[in-house]
């Protein structure tokens, strides 16, 4: 078990590799590269080593070390630690969509879910993954958020969007535009302004938030006249949360909130369906924002892109997002344990 006591604390993070073909092991050699991270966490990265060596050489990090784990559970402290996740050769063939890659970024994530449940890691940063190459019996899930909601028995998460300007969440995720307006319903989206809520309090050390709930329709309905589920839905769930005694405001007409600056006004907002979040999140905060899986027992971050394979093997890849979300993770575990 990874210990969590003491005034020389330092998180142990777990690190998926991601596709192996995409951006993540560079970003990931990138930001380890830096010394001063082991003075904040110890790095679990899980892959194998030939690929952070070849991605070590693709973005010229000589000074880049590391260490393989030998025995499950025991790392070096002040060392960038790999676990091996495969022992077959897996062929690296940077910004190509293979199976091999999808096979070998599942026995990562894997491998991490093991450790995380065994308590040997505090939290995780996953790289970015190709949903579609990553299929198999093993991972039948439209994205990360839905299998760590599975993997860690959560009946509901939050997929929060999180940068230094807002934090935006979701009341549906991965799911086709078409089915969106079907999906939401009152229990939904109070159990989404409570998961927020509560993340708000207990990972961001916010103890009285200030929310913001966003419409469904154009305009937010225009009274009914371009739809009912602001009405129908959205309102009386505002208005039963507000009675709880807690500070929710809306629905608000998704273009003027983003569009006036509504948004920094507010600690949390909560979007109606993934694009109307992820739009104007990715627009003012794209290369800094971080993925955080909200509502679950462990702590989860990703970066705020994808596999971005026309940068792949090219050191062309910003790792100011994956930095962010390593930092985010940091925080928010040191908030949850009180260190």
């Amino acid at each position: 078990m990874a210990e969590h006591s003491g005034k020389a604390y330092r998180p142990v993070i777990g690190i998926t590799v991601g596709d192996i073909n995409g951006i993540g092991p560079e970003i990931i050699v990138k930001t380890l590269s830096d010394p001063r991270i082991m003075d904040w966490c110890t790095p679990v990265v899980f892959g194998s080593t030939r690929v952070l060596s070849f991605y070590k050489k693709v973005a010229d990090q000589d000074d880049f070390q590391y260490a393989q784990v030998k025995q499950e559970g025991k790392f070096i402290h002040g060392k960038v630690n790999v676990v091996a996740c495969w022992e077959d050769m897996v062929n690296l063939d940077p910004g190509k969509i293979t199976t091999e890659a999808g096979q070998a970024a599942l026995k990562s994530l894997v491998k991490a879910v093991e450790y995380l449940k065994a308590g040997h890691i505090h939290g995780i940063v996953t790289a970015p993954i190709n949903k579609e190459n990553i299929q198999s019996e093993s991972f039948n899930f439209p994205g990360h958020t839905e299998y760590f909601t599975k993997e860690f028995e959560a009946s509901q998460s939050l997929m929060l969007m999180v940068s230094e300007k807002f934090r935006i969440g979701v009341a549906t995720g991965h799911i086709p535009l078409k089915e969106v307006a079907n999906s939401l319903s009152k229990e939904l989206i109070l159990e989404k302004l409570k998961i927020m809520d509560q993340s708000l309090r207990s990972d961001f050390g916010i103890q009285k938030s200030k929310i913001a709930v966003l419409g469904l329709n154009p305009h937010a309905g225009e009274g009914g006249l371009l739809g009912n589920e602001e009405n129908e839905t959205i309102k009386p769930v505002i208005i039963q949360f507000k009675k709880e005694g807690n500070l929710v405001f809306g629905p608000y007409p998704a273009d003027g909130f983003f569009g006036s600056g509504m948004a920094q006004q507010y600690d949390g907002i909560l979007a109606m369906y993934h694009d109307q979040g992820l739009v104007p999140f990715k627009a003012l905060s794209f290369g800094s924002g971080v993925n955080y899986t909200a509502g679950l027992s462990i702590v989860r971050t990703s970066p705020d892109h994808g596999t971005a394979y026309d940068k792949a093997g090219k050191n062309g890849a910003n790792p100011d997002s994956f930095r962010s979300a390593l930092y985010l993770t940091i925080d928010i575990i040191k908030k949850r344990f009180n260190t």
